[in-house]
């Protein structure tokens, strides 16, 4: 299916905004998904004001939780205990508007004009509807919003109100329990969605309000996490609201007045959240602490458009592709800004706080897919991000232990340090998670020189990694080391033996930590690290010259690529042992681990892998097209490097995969930005000097960004015969396709020979990839 580049009427291509110029009934909750609003700490979904006309509101806070015991119906020792969801925050969000006692909605009233944009260039929303209202007037409502920056748990809305006669009119401002309120659970037959719980959530600690103020709070039932609110009511009239009522699921302030032609009336709404995480801050009174945090809206404003005039200034990637690309683009990086730029000491939800899916948790994602970005726009906050994951040793160092290994092992998926994933397979066996937290401890080392966290916290997630691998694996009969028992990223091939990314990624890790000088590594432990990385096993297939998945993987019936493309995703209609028995792969594998170790491997090697498995790859994972694009596009396949980057690019904007509604796929979107940094551009770190070997496509008239490197930024600029490199001060050494170049503020020009379309090995793409076909990329 496709939504923005199917009807371009509807959703006109804007460089700079995502524009809906008609109102259609029936994806209402992806569009709520597609215009929300967040700042990494507070995410507000896009819905419309009215209550009959949402799909799926709600507003979160990252990190704050419900928890239950998780019951296995055959239990086991090890499996995880404790589920975690993120929590639907009260949400202020929520007004009604009656004009001479008709209440407006989009589904009843009579629309003459209708427009809603997110301004990617000052993060604020803006819809304005005009009605044909059955009293004969026409009335326009204008509602914007914004989150704080300076203020992370700012929000301010505003609502202005005309009409073009004299009417009367009735405005209602509410703050709603949505966690509380009675809603279908779509997680039985879905699991990438969220659950919901079966008890109340939300006990009420606060519930205070007057003169059209509040200052609520609440407290999780198990978790026993807080969440206050302050919210305030300003009016351009000067109105006394009529009432205010106070209600421990549904608060509202009302207001009562004559509308007059040329005299609007505008509602501002200032509202402030705070949280209490932990127990020993149960004494806090969240509403206070609300109340501390508000601001008038024009600040929250003000805050919003400072924070991405700064942003877009050094985090832009500016294509020179076809129409609607840019915007697609630029809606990615904004919701990357969205997910990350104030979520400070914490992880990034597989949704952002765009969405309940995934139940809020923090994957793997993070590290592979979310901290490159955030290591060359954002050091800081991806120095955040790597300390909260520090700050779950202790519990891993717990799970270590229970699943018999040394050192740290980090939960598959968690919000507070402990497994939520109750189906090991696809879980706790991914043990690559480990090296995921220390690739990106080491990619943010070598691009930052960050040496205050290389020496401490930096180091520490190395070595207990690595002590991790070292006791998993084993030295076999062969003289081998064996890492047995795991799942890789491809969630389709389950508990294998010697899975190829997996012992990829822990050779690089135990690597990484042998080269480390410091205090608690002794020489026996650094002499088993190096031996174990230099003899761990790579299944290699000698007649097909390819490496295979894991040490079976070869071995497995191929997949009826016959099966109807409605029966994709195949995890929602095969048993997982149907799919586990075949070569057919949920996502990249092998392919990412050559792109993430890409000095590892031949070009010769890279190719054939890719022509091995990317017909078998179904793409059912959004993780997967902008690996396959990056490397396509490094094996020189051009025009399938395109075509997996438009599927990635559009993910959201064309829903292609379905579950949008649940929110942002905020990994595939850091993976956007790898596609263009690290597939077109061609740029590899973690070498002696950045690399960069770059594949512009030849619709493309250019690609120019720029990247934060050893303290300085470095940019780029991309076009067809030549790469230009500029830094802002420092002096840097670059390799370009092999020719060592040192760049500084004066600018250095590198021309480029074209690369030649290589004749597909023993592979043929005959079989297209199910994860292609949606987008057309002249959209």
């Amino acid at each position: 299916m496709a939504l923005v580049t199917q009807d371009r009427t509807r959703f006109p291509d804007d460089p700079w905004k995502l524009v809906e110029t008609s109102h259609r009934p029936g994806d209402e909750g992806t569009l709520e998904t597609l215009f929300a609003l967040g700042n990494g700490h507070l995410g507000i979904r896009g819905a419309h004001w009215s209550a009959a006309d949402v799909g799926l509101p709600g507003s979160f806070i990252n990190g704050l939780h419900e928890i239950w015991d998780i019951r296995h119906a055959e239990n086991a020792f090890g499996f995880a205990r404790t589920g975690q969801r993120i929590l639907y925050i009260p949400d202020a969000n929520n007004f009604t508007v009656m004009i001479d006692g008709e209440t407006l909605t989009l589904a009843e009233s009579a629309v003459q004009d209708y427009r809603r944009t997110v301004d990617f260039a000052t993060g604020i929303y803006e819809c304005r509807i005009t009605w044909q209202t059955r009293s004969g007037a026409l009335v326009a409502t204008t509602e914007r919003r914004a989150v704080g920056y300076e203020t992370r748990g700012g929000l301010g809305i505003s609502l202005e109100i005309d009409a073009d006669r004299a009417v009367s009119a009735d405005v209602t401002s509410s703050v709603i329990n949505r966690q509380d309120q009675p809603v279908e659970d779509h997680s039985g037959h879905d699991p990438r969605r969220s659950g919901r719980h079966a008890g109340r959530v939300l006990l009420p600690v606060r519930t205070d309000g007057a003169d059209g103020s509040f200052r609520l709070s609440w407290e999780a039932a198990e978790s026993k996490q807080r969440v206050g609110i302050g919210v305030d009511h300003w009016n351009s009239a000067g109105l006394q609201p009529f009432e205010t009522l106070v209600d421990q699921d549904d608060s509202s302030v009302r207001y009562i007045l004559a509308l007059n032609p040329g005299d609007p009336f505008r509602l501002e709404k200032s509202v402030s959240y705070a949280v209490a995480h932990h127990t020993q801050e149960a004494a806090v009174d969240t509403a206070e602490v609300a109340e501390e945090g508000l601001k008038p809206v024009a600040e929250i404003f003000a805050e919003s458009m400072r924070h991405f005039e700064q942003y877009w200034a050094t985090a832009d990637i500016r294509v020179g592709g076809p129409n609607g690309l840019q915007q697609a683009v630029r809606w990615n990086l904004f919701q990357l800004a969205q997910a990350t730029a104030r979520a400070d000491v914490g992880g990034i939800p597989a949704k952002g706080v765009s969405g309940s899916g995934y139940e809020g948790h923090y994957f793997w994602d993070q590290e592979v897919y979310l901290l490159p970005y955030l290591t060359y726009t954002n050091p800081e906050g991806a120095r955040k991000v790597l300390e909260f994951r520090h700050s779950m040793l202790p519990e891993a160092r717990v799970r270590a232990k229970e699943l018999s290994v040394d050192g740290a092992l980090f939960p598959w998926r968690t919000i507070n340090g402990l497994e939520a994933s109750a189906y090991y397979a696809a879980g706790t066996a991914q043990f690559h998670i480990a090296a995921a937290i220390a690739f990106a401890t080491n990619r943010y080392l070598w691009a930052s020189g960050d040496a205050g966290f290389r020496e401490g916290m930096g180091a520490e997630l190395l070595i207990e990694t690595a002590r991790m691998w070292v006791s998993l694996g084993f030295f076999g009969k062969d003289g081998q080391f064996h890492i047995h028992g795991v799942t890789g990223p491809d969630e389709y091939t389950a508990v294998v033996n010697d899975n190829l990314y997996t012992n990829v990624m822990a050779r690089f890790n135990l690597r990484a930590a042998a080269a480390l000088d410091h205090p608690s590594i002794n020489d026996d432990e650094r002499q088993l690290w190096q031996a174990a990385a230099d003899l761990i096993q790579l299944p290699f297939d000698d007649r097909l010259q390819v490496y295979s998945q894991d040490a079976d993987f070869m071995t497995l019936e191929q997949w009826d690529w016959g099966t109807p493309r409605d029966k994709y995703p195949l995890l929602l209609h095969f048993h997982p042992l149907v799919i586990y028995r075949h070569q057919v792969l949920k996502q990249a594998d092998t392919v990412l681990a050559m792109f993430l170790q890409w000095q590892d491997f031949s070009a010769e090697q890279k190719q054939r892998a890719f022509d091995f498995y990317d017909p078998i790859t179904t793409g059912d994972s959004t993780l997967s097209a902008c690996v396959q694009g990056i490397m396509a596009a490094e094996v020189g396949y051009t025009r399938a490097a395109l075509d997996h980057f438009t599927n990635a690019v559009f993910i959201d904007l064309d829903d292609s995969h379905g579950n949008t509604i649940d929110g942002v796929h905020i990994a595939s979107a850091g993976g956007v930005w790898s596609s263009l940094v690290c597939g077109f551009a061609g740029l590899r770190d973690q070498g002696a000097v950045p690399f960069f070997d770059p594949r512009l496509p030849q619709e493309w008239s250019g690609l120019s960004f720029s990247v934060r490197l050893r303290g300085g930024l470095l940019s780029v600029d991309l076009t067809p015969g030549q790469l230009s490199l500029r830094t802002d001060g420092i002096a840097l050494d670059v390799d370009v396709r092999g020719k060592l170049v040192r760049v500084g503020p004066e600018g250095v020009s590198v021309p480029l020979e074209e690369v030649p379309v290589p004749e597909p090995t023993v592979f043929p793409s005959g079989l297209p990839t199910a994860s292609i076909p949606m987008v057309q990329t002249g959209v």
